[in-house]
């Protein structure tokens, strides 16, 4: 079993920036791709950001591209998510995402584990 715990969500006026960590741990604990959600409120689930663990090649959406940056460090287990020039409709909770095959996808049915969630607000 795979556990994601993600951190550092919170407040932020827009224009601002916040960084997420995802901490990876368990039996599994490098998995071939990783990505990062969020649901607003009254929202569905969207894709926001990807990265393969082993080559760092990363997919984004088109919403944050150029502003939210998805590293990692393996050394460490963790993931990461920068978020730059917020904007208030990125306030959601944040969750990340871990897939056990190493086929980059943005479907969030096609990840097997997830982590609790942490909150972005953005006021204007």
């Amino acid at each position: 079993q795979v556990q994601l715990v993600e951190s550092g969500g919170g407040s932020a006026q827009a224009g601002g920036s916040l960084r997420l960590s995802c901490a990876v741990s368990g039996r599994l604990v490098t998995t071939p791709i990783m990505g990062w959600f969020r649901q607003a409120p009254g929202k569905e689930r969207e894709f926001v950001a990807a990265i393969d663990w082993i080559g760092s090649n990363t997919v984004y959406a088109d919403s944050v591209k150029g502003r939210f940056t998805i590293s990692r460090d393996s050394a460490k287990n963790t993931l990461y998510l920068l978020l730059n020039i917020l904007k208030p409709e990125d306030t959601a909770v944040y969750s990340c995402a871990a897939r056990a095959t190493a086929v980059m996808t943005t479907s969030p049915n096609q990840y097997h584990y997830w982590g609790q969630g942490t909150r972005v607000t953005v006021s204007s």
